[in-house]
C-alpha cells in the first residue's frame, strides 16, 4: 500500500502545479486531486459503468477529489479503450481507466494485444466473489451434494453460465471442480447470452447449478428463490447470510472477480501516489461505505506493487487452467 510522504510534499507541491491535478486549497484541508477523468472500456450501465461512476461519486462527495467526469468507450472487448490510453499516453495523465478480470483473460486469449503490464498500475478497489448457486427445490444442500451428484451422473449435473466457454462464470466453474479434485474437462458447461438468462435456466431446470457473481445471486437467495451452495471468498460475507465458502467445504479454492483503475502508461510517480492516496483515504469514508453497501461491493483493495502481484498470481491460475480446458 502506498502513502503520501510528509518528506515529499514539496517536491509533489511543485510537481503537481505543473500537471495541474492536486489542488492543496480546500475548505476541510483533505482534498488529494484536482479532478480525475475516469475511461470506461464499455457501455452504460455494466459492471465497469457503475464502478467508475460510483467511485467518482465518493471520491468528490467525500472532499477528496474536486470534480470527476467520465467517458465511455466500448469496443473490443476492452481493447479499443486499453488502446486509446496507450496510444495517447502523454495527454491521458489525468486519466484512470477502470478494469476488470477480463483485462487478464482476453489478454490470455489474444482478443487484445495488451496486458496490465501495458499500463500504469494503480490500485484494485473492489470485488465481486463468484457463487455456485441452485434452485430453491434442489435436492442439492451443499457442494458434497454437487460432487456426488456429478460422480453418480456428470451429463444431467450441468453447470450453466452467464459467459462463453472459457469465459469467466465458465473458469470458475472449472476451477471449484478442478480443486474438488475432478477433472476440469469433464464439467458440463452451459453457455447463456447474460447472467439473468443463465439464472432463469437454473430456475427453470434447464441446468443443475449455475456459476455466477455472488451479487447477482444474493437478492435471489434472500428471496428464497436459490441456495447459495458454495462461494469464492477467503471468510464467509455477510450479504450472503449462511452460505459457506469452499474452502469451509474442503476444497481449496478462492477466487474474487476484482475492479480497479489503470493510469497511461509513463504516468509520474508523484501523480499514481497522488491517486493511490486519494483512493486509500476513500475507504475510510462514510460516502464511500454509503456507495459500496448499495452496490453490494467487497473491498478488496491492493495498491502498487500489490496490485501487480495479485494480477501476477491470477494470470497464472487462470492461464493454466485455460490451457488446461484447449483455450490457451
Amino acid at each position: 500500500m502506498t502513502k503520501l510522504k510528509l518528506g515529499r510534499r514539496a517536491v509533489m507541491a511543485a510537481a503537481v502545479a505543473m500537471l495541474g491535478f492536486t489542488a492543496p486549497a480546500h475548505a476541510d484541508g483533505h482534498q488529494v486531486v484536482d479532478s480525475i477523468h475516469f475511461l470506461i472500456p464499455g457501455g452504460a450501465g455494466g459492471g465497469w459503468d457503475g464502478t467508475a461512476r460510483g467511485t467518482g461519486e465518493a471520491l468528490t462527495e467525500a472532499g477528496l477529489v474536486g470534480t470527476a467526469s467520465y467517458e465511455n468507450m466500448s469496443g473490443g472487448g476492452g481493447g479499443k479503450a486499453i488502446g486509446y490510453l496507450i496510444e495517447n499516453a502523454e495527454s491521458n495523465h489525468g486519466t484512470l481507466m477502470v478494469n476488470s478480470t477480463p483485462i487478464v483473460i482476453r489478454s490470455l486469449t489474444g482478443v487484445f494485444p495488451q496486458s496490465f503490464r501495458d499500463l500504469t498500475l494503480i490500485a484494485g478497489t473492489i470485488g465481486d466473489y463468484a457463487a455456485i448457486v441452485v434452485g430453491k427445490d434442489s435436492p442439492v444442500n451443499s457442494m458434497e451434494d454437487l460432487i456426488a451428484a456429478y460422480d453418480a451422473d456428470p451429463d444431467a449435473t450441468a453447470i450453466g453460465g452467464g459467459s462463453v466457454p472459457g469465459g469467466m462464470d465458465h473458469l470458475v466453474a472449472a476451477m471449484v471442480m478442478e480443486a474438488a479434485g475432478k477433472d476440469a474437462l469433464g464439467v458440463k458447461y452451459i453457455p447463456y447470452d447474460a447472467g439473468g438468462k443463465a439464472m432463469a435456466a437454473l430456475l427453470s431446470g434447464e441446468i443443475a447449478a449455475l456459476s455466477t457473481g455472488l451479487s447477482e445471486a444474493v437478492d435471489l437467495a434472500n428471496a428464497g428463490e436459490v441456495k447459495i451452495i458454495g462461494i469464492t471468498s477467503d471468510e464467509r460475507v455477510e450479504a450472503a447470510g449462511d452460505a459457506m465458502t469452499m474452502t469451509e467445504q474442503g476444497i481449496d479454492m478462492t477466487f474474487v472477480n476484482w475492479r480497479g483503475f489503470f493510469g497511461a502508461p509513463g504516468l509520474p510517480e508523484e501523480q499514481v501516489t497522488a491517486y493511490q492516496d486519494a483512493l486509500m483515504k476513500m475507504y475510510d469514508t462514510p460516502e464511500w461505505e454509503e456507495v459500496r453497501a448499495r452496490n453490494g461491493w467487497v473491498n478488496i483493495h491492493n495498491s502498487g506493487d500489490d496490485f501487480r502481484a495479485f494480477l501476477e498470481d491470477q494470470e497464472k491460475v487462470i492461464g493454466d487452467l485455460m490451457k488446461k480446458l484447449g483455450f490457451l
